[in-house]
């Protein structure tokens, strides 16, 4: 419910705080007073666009800002944005419209983005203009209307449709893509057997690619590194026996040790001898190297048809590496790869059948989904067109009646042969379209007099006629519509004389269970508020643009602004009067009500 508004700068309003009843608030006032802005600050505070051309001449923005006794819903939008309620419970949202066309919003003291608004709205507000009557015309909006009305009887078995559909869909479009795509993805799989076939005959092992040029440099080197080997162990451990002493080799680095040894063993000084067995860890250490030295020297393998092989070997990993990877571990990665997709890829008989049986048996299921959402809707469209009537008849229209007409659009020529794959769902051997919002589509159509023929809304209701039908629907949904607050915006556009009381008592009526806000020009409609609204001209700025102003009347100021209405007769003892009877006829009429809806 809204508790409070505030414009800033908005169009001729300067600034305007609006407190509106929790039951029924009229706006009046004469044209060009401001009136429409207050919808359009209830329409920016709920997120529509934000026009520059909305801000005041002069200023630099607009502002503004509504306080919500917010209920459940609004409250966890909130929690979602990190808005904080107040202590009392309210929801401040705050919209602020800079002069080049920038505009911000906040709700409760945070910085949010606009959708958030429209979300709040959704859940506090509900605003009801000419463009409402607008898409009222259109036959999606038309569905809206049954199925709100419906509620849960529509929603249970809409939303299983809804479920099964999409699963349908997804069926459908992979079956034609199967098809569609079969030449492409035989190709594809005929690339990835190759591609397999190559990596299986060459069968790279991980990391082999690396250990290979490190076997190839040691075999076309192995002249060098075998003599720089052997030319280490021989100075290490010097020559072998005889052949060495033959030959006058020098001795190697383990014999001078040993030498060294037995020279400080036998020099008889303890200085000399502790040094000793520093000498044998360094013999000891020199033995190791000097053995590996020559297990190096006996692995060492210098023939050229193992380094032909591994070049050879080489080769083939390098063709792999060309085309599928970077290095032998990619290439085996690419084949697993490989190997997943090929799985994935099946264009026989078989997969095609599976996936068409598949299709089949959702589109079983879907149709009967479709067929429970039908049934649902042709019941509540009988019983909302008598409701809608009955309304209609006390809006001084007694000889009209709604009627709610259910069809289905059927496919024909190409879409028909396709219907299968084409989003076409067959009912009763005949394909029809099948929609998010199943296969119904409704039409709301009037009867405005006896004997007349029903004609669509949007061909034959006049503007008048419009109004009523919107204000009728309104008044059957109220129970239906869980938006605590209605904004009305002329609704009682074209009409007058007994139909203006009767849009008033409806308007009342409505009020008893939701809080209604309504901009009016008939003097019948405002005398049923709870609290009645001006919006004035309180004359000239200083540059001369004429501003608005809004204040809330006592009794007094009611029956003159009352009079005024009725055909401007606020200055004469007659339109005061009329007035005061007008006042008097509706304020007994709402007491009468209250006391029948308390028996």
């Amino acid at each position: 419910m809204l508790a409070e508004m505030r414009i800033q700068g908005l169009g001729v309003i300067d600034d305007a705080t609006l407190e509106p009843h929790p039951g029924l608030t009229v706006l009046t006032g004469e044209t060009g007073a401001g009136k429409t802005m207050v919808v359009t600050g209830l329409t920016l505070l709920g997120g529509g666009r934000a026009e520059s051309s909305r801000v005041s001449e002069g200023v630099g923005r607009a502002l503004v800002e509504g306080r919500f006794a917010a209920g459940e819903p609004a409250l966890r939008i909130a929690e979602e944005v990190g808005a904080e309620a107040d202590e009392d419970g309210t929801l401040i949202a705050v919209r602020t419209v800079n002069a080049d066309g920038r505009s911000r919003a906040h709700l409760g003291g945070r910085s949010v983005p606009v959708g958030v608004l429209s979300r709040l709205s959704e859940a506090v507000l509900a605003v009801h203009g000419q463009n409402d009557q607008l898409r009222l015309m259109r036959a999606g909006e038309q569905r809206a209307v049954l199925d709100r009305f419906a509620g849960d009887a529509v929603d249970r078995p809409l939303a299983d449709y809804r479920d099964v559909r999409e699963r349908w869909r997804q069926a459908c479009a992979e079956l034609v893509e199967r098809r569609d795509s079969a030449r492409e993805l035989a190709r594809e799989a005929d690339l990835l057997r190759h591609g397999l076939s190559e990596i299986g005959a060459v069968n790279p092992q991980p990391g082999e690619d690396v250990a290979l040029v490190e076997e190839a440099r040691r075999l076309a080197a192995a002249d060098d590194l075998r003599s720089a080997a052997g030319g280490a162990r021989l100075a290490v451990a010097g020559g072998d026996g005889e052949a060495s002493a033959a030959v006058d080799e020098p001795p190697g680095a383990l014999g001078l040790l040993g030498e060294a040894r037995r020279l400080l063993g036998g020099a008889g000084d303890p200085a000399l001898e502790r040094l000793e067995p520093r000498l044998a860890e360094a013999a000891v250490l020199l033995g190791d190297v000097a053995d590996e030295l020559g297990g190096y020297l006996e692995s060492l393998d210098a023939d050229p048809e193992r380094l032909q092989a591994v070049l050879a070997r080489q080769s083939e990993l390098r063709a792999l590496t060309r085309k599928y990877a970077a290095d032998s571990d990619g290439v085996l990665r690419w084949a697993e790869q490989a190997e997943q997709r090929l799985a994935g890829i099946d264009t026989s008989d078989e997969a095609i059948a599976e996936l068409e049986a598949r299709r089949d048996k959702l589109a079983g299921e879907l149709a009967g989904h479709a067929e429970a959402v039908s049934a649902a809707r042709r019941e509540a469209a009988g019983r909302l067109a008598g409701a809608v009537t009955e309304e209609l008849s006390g809006l001084a229209m007694p000889d009209a009646r709604l009627l709610v007409e259910l069809s289905r659009r059927e496919l024909d020529g190409p879409a028909a042969h396709g219907g299968r794959d084409g989003g076409g769902l067959e009912l009763g051997g005949r394909w029809v379209a099948a929609g998010p919002d199943g296969v119904d589509e409704v039409e709301l159509r009037l009867v405005p007099h006896a004997g007349s023929p029903p004609v669509p809304l949007h061909k034959g209701a006049s503007g008048g006629e419009l109004s009523r039908v919107m204000l009728a629907l309104e008044v059957v949904l109220a129970d239906a519509d869980p938006v605590p607050t209605m904004v009305f915006d002329e609704v009682d556009a074209g009409v007058g004389g007994r139909a203006a009381v009767e849009i008033g008592r409806r308007l009342a009526r409505l009020a008893a269970s939701h809080q209604v806000i309504v901009v009016t020009h008939l003097p019948q409609v405002a005398a049923y508020a709870d609290r009645h609204v001006v919006v004035d001209k309180r004359g000239a700025s200083g540059n001369g643009v004429v501003k608005g102003r809004v204040r809330t009347l006592g009794e007094p100021d009611r029956v003159v602004e009352l009079a005024r209405m009725l055909a401007g007769l606020d200055d004469t003892s007659t339109g005061r009067a009329h007035a005061e009877e007008l006042l008097a006829t509706a304020s007994r009429e709402k007491a009468e009500a209250r006391k029948a809806t308390a028996r």
